[in-house]
Formats: structure tokens, sequence, C-alpha cells
């Protein structure tokens, strides 16, 4: 079962005509990643950058955008997770507006150690949290 938060266009989003202006998508992806480590993995960025000294940086990207979202709008995004590797984590993020898909996002983050920036092995814990979380394969494929 995928992850689901809302964000709502804001001001701050939006280019002079009134749609968000790319870039900010990737911000509000990086934030509905934040939300599932705090609330569906346990382990929110302050507990994994500053207590841990460890951190997630996303290595690959890839983005398709399927129709603009405008100001006051409500996004639902769905954070599904594709892929479990020993350091790596495979995302697929979908935007959709009542219904309407707005972007799709496959992206992979890396479990690092902040200090000397080198990957690291998931924690059993979190690995065993992925696990359950994982869903093998696309909804459209």
């Amino acid at each position: 079962m995928p992850f689901t938060t809302q964000r709502t266009v804001r001001f701050q989003h939006c280019d002079p005509a009134g749609i968000v202006f790319y870039p900010r998508y990737f911000e509000m992806l990086n934030s509905v990643v934040e939300d599932y480590f705090a609330e569906s993995v346990g382990h929110d960025f302050n507990r994994l950058h500053v207590t841990s000294r460890t951190g997630v940086p996303t290595a690959h990207i890839e983005t398709d955008f399927h129709a603009p979202s405008r100001l006051g709008e409500t996004l639902a995004f769905e954070l599904t997770i594709r892929d479990v590797g020993r350091t790596s984590l495979t995302l697929r993020t979908v935007a959709y507006c009542n219904g309407e898909p707005r972007l799709t996002c496959d992206s992979t983050l890396v479990f690092v150690d902040l200090d000397s920036g080198r990957p690291l092995p998931w924690p059993e814990a979190m690995r065993r949290h992925f696990a359950k979380d994982c869903q093998q394969g696309y909804p459209d494929e």
C-alpha cells in the first residue's frame, strides 16, 4: 500500500502564470520522502542526519510531467517502494489532483554515512519496514 500525503499548491510554488514552476515539484517530492521516513518508517530527518549522522541523498531521479498544477489546488502524493537494495531504495511517487495524474517520479535514494559520504547497508529494522512496504512492479505494468 502506498504512503499518501497532500500538498496545497502555494504562491511560492508558482511562476507568473500561476502554475507550478517545475523545480518546486522536486522540493515537494523531497518533503514527501521526509514525511514517509518520519511517519511511516519512524526515522525523521533530524534523527537520520543530526543524531545518526546518516543521510539519504537522491542518486537518480526521472520525472514525467503530465499536466500543469495551479495555485490553490491540492495535490495527493502516493509514494510506493519499488525495490530495496543493500544500500539503496527505489521509489515511485505519483502526484494527482482530483484523480488526474500531474507527475510521475522514479527515484533512487542511497543510505550514506554523512562524515565519509560512503554508502552504508540499511539498518535491519529499516530494511524490514521497506520490504513490508515494497510493491514489486508498477500498477500500470
